[in-house]
């Protein structure tokens, strides 16, 4: 059986843009799965009573109702993280990188609703007006309530050129805006390094996807050879991506020690994450920012630079997902994501349902985007340079 672990925050969002959360790779023995209950027998009897009594026989559709019965039993959990998805392939790759298509934007069910957790910066979500944070209470004319997550994400996603029609309630407004989006492909890189003036590195990380660890190390030995004196390390919009990139990464900033840990329900740890030593940035000062969009991996890896004195992390509030998931692909190639666990920072902080608080809190008003300022960066440069 092909698994993917993953704290996934989003699941499927690289099919609007990327499948975030964070992942790793495990095998697991089959056998090792508990015997099926009796309770659930009743299932079976219903599919036989229903193909020996149902007066339509051709709308017995086995495929429809096996589904119909998984997603029923995923809603009686209510764990909005713990999903089910058609397509393996489609949740495996949204965790490669590279380019998509779609709308350009990351999403996740949160409190029953079809949310935003941020847009991809220069998508086309961002360009007409979506943000972190939104609430899409229509597609295209049709309700989202009582929509599962993989039925909105569907029904966002179409053929590059085609126009979805969302409606739109933006944080902190009560009147929905109607949004209309050409869906493109989304072509993104996880990595981008900016020199900004007296030698601050300005270290933008999108994901935590394939081959983003050496792309990083790639920007801090140029930044380095450029004479870099501090580092701004921009998680904003990061969504996650995998596990042990991200410990990865950690492991450049970190000389060793811990990243995170596993724990179950009642807080008990059973597995703790480590840095690797002879990181590359072990000693510059760090400035990291956060917001809203900034979750799962971005979250362990601010949450472990805040934890262990080395950065400063500059923002807003950050997202808020802690639960570490086993993406399974199931027989007929479709996939299930069961929450297993939750993850703590080195102090021992759960981050699901409450997220990271800035040491530095910075807003970002409606017309500091209309004017091109960015007072969190601006906040990050006057931090370095009086270090």
């Amino acid at each position: 059986m092909n698994t993917t672990r993953i704290a996934l925050l989003i699941l499927l969002v690289f099919l609007l843009a990327f499948g975030a959360g964070f992942a790793y790779s495990q095998l697991l023995d089959p056998r090792t799965t508990s015997e099926f209950p009796e309770e659930l027998h009743a299932i079976e009897e219903v599919w036989w009573l229903l193909s020996e009594d149902y007066v339509n026989q051709d709308a017995l559709d086995p495929e429809k109702l096996s589904r119909g019965a998984i997603e029923g039993m995923l809603e009686a959990l209510n764990d909005s993280h713990t999903s089910y998805f058609e397509s393996y392939d489609v949740v495996s790759g949204a965790l490669e990188g590279g380019s998509f298509e779609g709308i350009g934007a990351v999403v996740t069910m949160k409190d029953g609703e079809f949310a935003v957790v941020s847009p991809i910066a220069g998508g086309p979500a961002e360009r007409q007006g979506v943000r972190a944070g939104d609430k899409i209470l229509e597609i295209d004319g049709e309700t989202t309530s009582g929509m599962s997550l993989t039925e909105a994400v569907l029904k966002v996603r179409g053929e590059i050129g085609t126009t979805v029609i969302l409606l739109i309630l933006h944080q902190n407004e009560n009147t929905p805006v109607t949004i209309e989006i050409v869906r493109e492909e989304i072509t993104i890189d996880s990595v981008y390094l900016d020199m900004l003036p007296d030698n601050i590195a300005h270290i933008q990380i999108t994901q935590f996807a394939s081959g983003t660890s050496d792309k990083l190390i790639a920007a801090l030995s140029d930044a380095i050879q450029s004479g870099a004196s501090g580092i701004i390390l921009d998680l904003r919009g990061n969504p996650g991506g995998y596990l042990d990139v991200t410990v990865d990464v950690a492991s450049e900033f970190l000389d060793g020690g811990i990243v995170l840990y596993e724990a179950d329900e009642a807080g008990n740890i059973f597995k703790e994450w480590t840095a690797s030593s002879g990181g590359l940035a072990i000693d510059l000062p760090i400035a990291v920012l956060v917001d809203g969009g900034s979750a799962s991996g971005s979250e362990v890896l601010a949450g472990a630079l805040q934890d262990r004195g080395r950065a400063t992390l500059i923002g807003t509030e950050t997202f808020g997902k802690g639960s570490v998931n086993v993406v399974r692909k199931l027989s007929d190639g479709s996939a299930l994501v069961v929450t297993t666990a939750r993850w703590l920072t080195p102090d021992n902080h759960q981050i699901e349902g409450v997220g990271l608080t800035p040491d530095i809190e910075v807003n970002i008003t409606i017309d500091d985007v209309a004017s091109g300022r960015d007072p969190q960066l601006e906040s990050a440069i006057q931090y370095l340079g009086a270090q």
